[in-house]
């Protein structure tokens, strides 16, 4: 290993679920080692996500029916620690989160080049390495291992990606998961040059899909608030709708043909070919009736409350396809690099925030008052 890196750091450490007061600022942290086939990376800035908040709150624990935001800074009164992860095993604590790292490499593993050294990075959020690349199997970095918000971090050298462009450390670090998450889902249901509808278009994974269906050829129509339609429409939108409007009376009866669904409040009598659902809650039952006969139902998320009714007659009635996106083949995000090396989109950081001041970013993000992304950014000072 070829290490010159300090001992101890700036990170932020999740001791245990629940509230933000689970979240503790230390300045003494042990920095990493990296392993054979890992690199260490000193972080630059880290992406502020919904999955950084569902785990600190134990959200994804089957214990849990409630919505994100109903625990989202206080937690909930009731979690099973068995079972609140993204791969269903209990939880070490302490763990730093964060799904998302811009950096630099400092330092690498055995078997490691260390040619690789200085190179500016993208840590793959989803990872398969630890997993040994098993089929529908892998780690979220910042929840089964260790991840982004902290001054230093270890990755596998195989899903750490260096990436050349003109962009910000902080616009890069938007990317990672929001992206990956909506490119999966288009991926997985191999969105094309059709017209597409996308509510919740303001939000980060929103302006996400708004950018990464334009790229794919579709004729966007976005529904979000009036007072972030001129954003929404800079990012690409053909049209952009208030939510609260009649979709009907806007468009006519038939006349979308994919439905990127991101925040469930709008309950239409349209026929459609698809759902990108990333929020479910009480409206979800309404979205089977919106496909087509042959659609496909995709999902990410369940941010409104997981618990829905289905009516299995619709579902075979109308030879539906329900599809469940978490997993990520390897092209989604080489892909997605391969976008942003090339200019392709750029994303939308909202506010920036020091990684001490993790709770404020965090209130923000759960307040939905802004559009876009909010990215912490480390102390260049040394623990």
């Amino acid at each position: 290993m070829t290490d010159s890196s300090p001992r101890t750091m700036h990170a932020v450490l999740l001791n245990g679920h629940g509230g933000l007061e689970q979240l503790e600022y230390r300045t003494d942290v042990p920095v990493p080692r990296p392993g054979p086939d890992e690199v260490l990376i000193r972080v630059a800035a880290a992406g502020v996500n919904n999955t950084d908040i569902n785990t600190r709150i134990g959200w994804y624990s089957k214990s849990v029916g409630q919505a994100t935001n109903t625990g989202g800074a206080t937690g909930f009164d009731e979690v099973n620690d068995a079972d609140a992860t993204w791969s269903g095993e209990p939880m070490q604590f302490p763990r730093i989160q964060g799904a998302d790292c811009c950096g630099h490499v400092v330092a690498v593993g055995d078997d490691v080049d260390p040619s690789r050294i200085g190179e500016r990075v993208l840590v793959r959020n989803m990872l398969r390495s630890y997993v040994d690349y098993r089929p529908y199997e892998c780690w979220t970095f910042g929840s089964e291992c260790d991840g982004g918000f902290a001054q230093f971090a270890v990755a596998p050298a195989r899903e750490t990606h260096a990436v050349v462009c003109d962009w910000s450390d902080v616009e890069l670090a938007a990317v990672p998961c929001a992206y990956s998450t909506a490119e999966n889902m288009l991926h997985r249901v191999d969105l094309g040059a059709e017209r597409a509808l996308i509510t919740g278009a303001s939000g980060g994974v929103g302006s996400a899909a708004v950018q990464l269906a334009k790229r794919r050829g579709a004729t966007v129509i976005a529904v979000c608030s009036p007072a972030k339609a001129d954003e929404v429409r800079a990012f690409g939108a053909d049209q952009v709708i208030d939510r609260g409007a009649d979709l009907v009376a806007e468009l006519g009866e038939g006349s979308v043909e994919v439905v990127v669904d991101l925040v469930v409040d709008l309950v239409v009598d349209l026929v459609v070919d698809l759902v990108v659902d990333l929020v479910g809650g009480e409206q979800w039952p309404a979205l089977l009736d919106l496909l087509r006969r042959g659609g496909r139902y995709a999902t990410a998320g369940a941010i409104g409350g997981p618990i829905a009714q289905i009516d299995l007659r619709t579902l075979y009635l109308k030879d539906l396809t329900l599809v469940g996106c978490t997993f990520q083949d390897d092209e989604v995000f080489a892909n997605l690099l391969s976008y942003v090396e090339a200019d392709e989109f750029r994303p939308h950081v909202a506010k920036v925030f020091p990684l001490h001041e993790i709770g404020k970013a965090q209130e923000e993000f759960l307040s939905k008052r802004l559009m876009g992304k909010l990215v912490l950014t480390m102390p260049e000072d040394e623990g």
